[in-house]
């Protein structure tokens, strides 16, 4: 069968103290690139971000709002894919300058990844872990182990031609067994984890790509999830933002321009009011 785009699988290895995840995106990550006139080294990492933020947020047992962040001394001064545990994406890049570099470290730098956590109930927690591996999967293996202390295995998949992205988690379930039987068991699935060739995760569905991989274990996979992209601006966003703005100079804004814009970062959206739509604010002068 072929494979499900923008789902996120999550399963269980009975037998095994372990559990996985499985991430095949395709409309969402396009949704996120289009328009932006990304480089391709820019538009690939960001892809897996993307992918690494959908693992993340389904490791996690919160309803609430996530946000990764990447930022650094390199051509990509910032990065920043956020969205919450129904896996409702958004994601974009700011350029310090044009760059063909590929690659986490040649587009980065020098820098930090930042892992924003606000739960609907609870206060929000922050992560920071530096980027001094070579790999974004390695980053994030490394915060599980620093943050979390469970060990964790992530793999990352971009097929740029076709701009669709995957990515796979294994990830240690400590329980009553000895350390060195789980430890075993998770080494065992990490290895068979490895051999996922791009062009299967890109074509089959994940319970064929599981079967295929996992067929002398149990798995127990849970209700797929959707994953979608979702920006979340609004005109009655821009018009909260612009009721913040003076009175006086809302109105110089509007006999100059004759009219006040905003464009979203992440969509490329823009909305436009006129003195109409802005009265309810410079009306305030009258009084």
């Amino acid at each position: 069968m072929s494979a499900q785009t923008d789902v996120l699988n999550r399963y269980l290895f009975d037998n095994l103290h372990a559990r996985g995840e499985l991430v095949q995106l395709k409309q969402s990550y396009q949704a996120i690139i289009n328009n932006h006139n990304y480089p391709a080294g820019v538009q690939q990492l960001l892809g897996e971000l993307l992918a690494a933020t959908c693992l993340l947020t389904a490791t996690l047992k919160f309803e609430g709002d996530i946000t990764v962040q990447l930022q650094g001394d390199g051509p990509v001064g910032y990065m920043s894919v956020n969205g919450n545990h129904q896996q409702e994406m958004r994601g974009i890049a700011r350029l310090a300058e044009q760059t063909t570099a590929l690659g986490l470290n040649a587009l980065i730098g020098k820098g930090n990844m930042v892992i924003t956590i606000r739960p609907e109930k609870g206060e929000p927690y922050q992560g920071i872990v530096a980027l001094d591996q070579d790999t974004l999967a390695a980053c994030l293996a490394h915060y599980f182990e620093v943050s979390e202390q469970i060990p964790t295995s992530i793999w990352l998949y971009a097929d740029t031609e076709k701009q669709q992205m995957a990515g796979a988690l294994v990830q240690l379930l400590p329980d009553s067994d000895t350390k060195e039987q789980q430890l075993e068991d998770y080494q065992h699935l990490c290895q068979l984890t490895d051999t996922i060739k791009e062009d299967e995760i890109f074509s089959l569905d994940a319970e064929t790509l599981l079967y295929r991989l996992y067929h002398q274990e149990e798995v127990r996979m849970f209700e797929p999830q959707q994953v979608s992209y979702q920006c979340g601006c609004s005109a009655d966003k821009c018009m909260q933002a612009i009721s913040q703005i003076e009175p006086n100079e809302l109105k110089n804004i509007l006999a100059e321009q004759g009219e006040v814009s905003m464009t979203c970062d992440y969509c490329l959206t823009t909305y436009a009011f006129g003195d109409k739509e802005l009265a309810i604010f410079t009306d305030e002068l009258k009084h």
